[in-house]
């Protein structure tokens, strides 16, 4: 199934990332709101094909193109006890404060927040926690 949704001209290229943050009271009135408003905040995409059809908007200044994009998996750590292919899981927010730590991007991933419900697609091995935890490597959907 094809997503389309809308992003500013200076974002418009293929490949462009971003997180959908949700709806923004500016753009409340707007007339191609649905379009934006199908997306999971939270949720990180990546633009994969860009159209000719051009919008104004209040909060691009340069207004918006129509572009087609796809979900992206999330690469996440899990407690090994949790992370089994296939399981529908609940992502909590970790309390880790080791900014230091090389998998800290692991354990709060962009694109996943307390709440969001998830499949695990893959198992990608151990992670290693400076804080003494068995935690697992995992592709989120």
């Amino acid at each position: 199934m094809v997503l389309v949704t809308v992003v500013g001209e200076r974002q418009c290229k293929k490949g462009f990332e971003f997180v959908f943050g949700g709806p923004m009271a500016d753009c409340r009135d707007c007339k191609v709101k649905n379009v934006c408003f199908h997306l999971d905040p939270g949720r990180v995409y990546r633009v994969t094909e860009i159209r000719d059809v051009h919008h104004e908007c209040k909060v691009h200044e340069e207004g918006v193109r129509v572009v087609e994009v796809e979900k992206l998996p999330t690469r996440s750590s899990l407690p090994a006890k949790a992370a089994v292919e296939g399981a529908m899981v609940t992502f909590e927010e970790t309390d880790c404060d080791v900014i230091g730590c090389a998998n800290y991007r692991l354990c709060r991933p962009a694109g996943a927040s307390e709440g969001m419900r998830f499949r695990i697609v893959s198992v990608e091995g151990d992670i290693e926690c400076p804080r003494g935890r068995t935690l697992k490597g995992v592709l989120l959907d």
